[in-house]
């Protein structure tokens, strides 16, 4: 197995067009200016008016701010790090100055009241910039990669050892799908030892899940059956790589494999609004070890949503009579709105 790198992710401005990083942003602002009321008021009932005089300055501000940055979130994306930081810082000062020329002098404000609300502003900055950074950091270290590493290499020996059995079954009677059943080998094994960190398109997310399932119908036969409905699936689309494929391997193990009789897996892939949805459905058993196997596979898929999408990307299981269903809704992002075209 490969070394676990320590700078798993590199480090990059906020994504202010998420809306987890809109929410902590605002929240984190306003306890800022709960605790400077707080200390600037004498007693406790001034806290309210003081509350109340910086709100009305800080809250448009914020506001302001937030719009702009998300309009510039994607180009943020694509600046070094250092640069990025020192633009927002600039941008917000700019703003803070420009908001009072225009409303601070109306409300009776000096100039040494604009000094200090620039050097509030840059200190709040500051402290929200290096509160997403900490966060980051946290999200990714090296136990990150490990668990992906580790979702990586627990594709079942059981799979290998009777995908070969059937390509060597093959060889003799239909070498050309052996053939081609040894490339989709070699292709799925190359994607799940790869470095897996970045968004990639779902299209190739897809076009490996099939050849996942093109190699377990090798040995299936019949008991596999496999219903695709991605007419409206946008193919563009940027997802965490192998989110789909470890939930249909569950689906294999513990859908189709202790049937005898055939069993469906259903995969409807759409777009709805500015959402992709993936809706996985296999064949269920009260009396198997369905959701114990499916723990592992659920939970990683979960972290990775988060840190890539967080509060935008959902993950839902149901369970019914004789059903399992697996419901992944992501934000719909394009290498160009995601600032990489």
């Amino acid at each position: 197995m490969a070394s676990i790198n320590q700078n798993v992710y590199p480090r990059a401005a906020p994504d202010f067009r998420n809306l987890g990083v809109v929410l902590r942003t605002l929240v984190l602002v306003n306890l800022l200016v709960i605790i400077a009321a707080l200390i600037r008021a004498q007693t406790l009932g001034g806290a309210w008016n003081e509350l109340l005089q910086i709100s009305a300055l800080v809250q448009p501000l914020l506001i302001i701010s937030l719009l702009a940055l998300m309009l510039l979130s994607g180009w943020l994306q694509r600046l070094a790090y250092r640069t990025a930081i020192l633009f927002v810082l600039t941008l917000v000062l700019a703003l803070a100055v420009a908001l009072y020329f225009a409303v601070g002098r109306a409300l009776g404000l000096d100039a040494a009241a604009l000094q200090r609300g620039c050097l509030l502003t840059l200190l709040a900055t500051l402290i929200v910039l290096g509160y997403f950074d900490l966060r980051a950091r946290a999200l990714s270290p090296a136990l990150t990669e490990a668990r992906l590493q580790a979702l990586q290499a627990r594709i079942r020996p059981h799979f290998l050892f009777n995908s070969l059995n059937a390509v060597l079954s093959l060889i003799r009677e239909n070498p050309r799908r052996a053939e081609n059943a040894l490339e989709d080998m070699a292709e799925l094994f190359r994607v799940l030892m790869a470095d897996n960190r970045e968004l990639s398109p779902l299209s190739r997310e897809v076009a490996l899940c099939r050849q996942y399932l093109d190699l377990e119908a090798l040995r299936l036969g019949e008991r596999l059956q496999v219903e695709w409905h991605v007419d409206n699936m946008p193919g563009d689309a940027l997802v965490p790589p192998l989110v789909l494929q470890p939930l249909l391997e569950n689906a294999v193990y513990h859908g189709i494999e202790p049937r005898a009789a055939p069993g469906l897996i259903s995969i409807n892939i759409f777009q709805r609004r500015n959402q992709v949805h993936a809706v996985l459905r296999n064949p269920y058993q009260e009396n198997g070890s369905h959701h114990a196997g499916n723990r592992m596979a659920l939970n990683n898929i979960r972290e990775r949503l988060q840190l890539h999408f967080d509060v935008e990307a959902t993950l839902a299981t149901r369970v019914t009579a004789d059903s399992y269903q697996v419901h992944i809704v992501m934000p719909y992002r394009t290498q160009r709105s995601d600032g990489r075209g």
